[in-house]
């Protein structure tokens, strides 16, 4: 029997979001090793091809599909495509973000604002609109989303992603509490430092071979989506 067969998220239909690279690719990749039938979304289907050729050679399946999450409408059409294949979704990880500029914040581009906006906050209120219908179907529906440790201090220059972060933040508590009563559960992850392309282009002097892989901090993804995870409305630290 493979490890996949007997893994812990075995049977699981699990969505993640920024699935192409870093932590999205990673995650993918850790739950078709443990079981999961995983569905990869990015905005192309070259960048989440990839992920999919990995996932296959280590026995696993995906399925992959080519999202735009700044498209609501978009969101809600995947949303009943997924009710029509399925009739549910056990894992939810909206992992995919921009950083945007760093920039003072009154020297921001207001298309820049509402670029980091439309991808780190709405498009996840988006998906959480759609798919909640779906997670409530599960026997143990799970909402994982990433955030950062910009939210608790004070960074000049990172006024957009810091204040789309604590938005999310805020947004996934509140989703967190209504549902509490109906066995899911809703959380974020904080990685800390990885060695992302997104971390790259925040610090860009900075040698990425010295910072862990995204590989690294996957446990806790799986961990959260268990159905035997009793944490809701938390912030956990990868």
């Amino acid at each position: 029997m493979t490890a996949a067969a007997e893994g812990r998220l075995r049977g699981r239909i699990a969505l993640v979001t920024g699935a192409s690279r870093g932590i999205g690719a990673a995650v993918a990749k850790r739950y078709a090793a443990e079981g999961a039938q995983v569905i990869l979304t990015a905005r192309t289907v070259g960048g989440i091809e990839e992920t999919d050729d990995a996932i296959r050679a280590a026995g696993g399946t995906a399925i992959l599909v080519p999202l735009d999450l700044t498209d609501g409408n978009k969101i809600d059409e995947f949303g009943a495509r997924l009710y029509e294949r399925f009739g549910k979704l056990d894992i939810l990880v909206g992992n995919a973000g921009t950083l945007g500029v760093l920039t003072p914040v009154g020297h921001m581009d207001p298309p820049v604002w509402d670029k980091v906006v439309a991808v780190n906050l709405t498009a996840n209120w988006r998906l959480l609109r759609s798919m909640d219908p779906l997670l409530r179907r599960s026997d143990a529906g799970r909402a994982i989303f990433v955030t950062s440790g910009v939210t608790r201090g004070v960074l000049p220059f990172w006024g957009a992603y810091a204040a789309s972060k604590a938005a999310l933040e805020a947004l996934v508590k509140t989703y967190a509490a209504e549902i509490s009563k109906f066995g899911l559960r809703a959380n974020l992850v904080d990685p800390g430092v990885v060695r992302t392309a997104l971390r790259a282009q925040a610090f860009p002097g900075e040698d990425p071979n010295t910072l862990p892989a995204p590989e690294a901090i996957t446990e806790v993804f799986v961990a959260l989506a268990e159905p035997s995870c009793r944490r809701n409305g938390q912030v956990v630290n990868a």
